[in-house]
């Protein structure tokens, strides 16, 4: 399954031949390397294991370093593995680019949602209160939750207040617009989870690439 790790640069638009204006997150994906092979014998699955973004190598730990070292491949700042489909060759050192997809083609983006820190319910979950009347200060608080010095916090599971954001987020079958192979751009139509400069991953639709 083409598989391609990226940085999101931000969203901007572009017009069409036919004048529409189409929204795209631009995506600065790739080159890649590959850094592993996995095979039944040796790991019990089939997989590759790619790096991304050179980095320097007193920023990786010393069994890091061997690695990238035994293969003679310059030190990366990420690591990633996908499954290997039938059919599919790769050698250590092979440099995958954003060459290696196609315009119009269906992919599913997983990145790091926009953390939010501690939000309230009505925020979080999108509960809606009733009306300010009868005097009512408390429009946005949950109200009693009938806990006094216990359990003094909210269960897990429960759609109350909490931590907000910072998930992983996977949209899926989104259109690659647009392809800037000089550049290593790649223009996806919609949005895209995480922050500016966020780490995302690309890969071929799981469902849907043929509709």
């Amino acid at each position: 399954m083409k598989t391609i790790l990226g940085k999101k640069l931000g969203m901007t638009q572009i017009f069409t031949d036919a004048g529409e204006v189409v929204p795209v997150t631009v995506i600065e994906a790739g080159p890649e390397t590959v850094t592993q092979i996995k095979t039944v014998e040796t790991d019990g699955y089939n997989a590759v294991q790619v790096g991304f973004e050179d980095t320097k190598p007193h920023r990786v730990n010393k069994p890091m370093t061997g690695h990238f070292a035994k293969n003679d491949i310059p030190v990366k700042k990420h690591l990633a593995e996908f499954r290997v489909e039938e059919g599919e060759t790769y050698e250590i050192g092979q440099t995958i680019t954003v060459a290696d997809f196609e315009e119009g083609m269906k992919l599913d983006v997983t990145g790091t949602s926009k953390g939010k820190g501690t939000q309230g319910e009505i925020k979080r979950h999108g509960h809606r209160r009733g009306p300010m009347t009868h005097g009512s200060k408390h429009k946005r608080l949950p109200g009693g939750k009938a806990g006094a010095s216990y359990p003094g916090r909210v269960f897990k599971g429960n759609k109350e207040s909490g931590r907000m954001g910072r998930d992983t987020v996977t949209v899926q079958n989104v259109v690659l617009v647009k392809v800037i192979e000089d550049r290593n751009l790649m223009l996806i139509k919609g949005a895209v989870p995480g922050n500016k400069g966020g780490l995302v991953r690309i890969q071929s639709a799981v469902k849907g690439q043929d509709k």
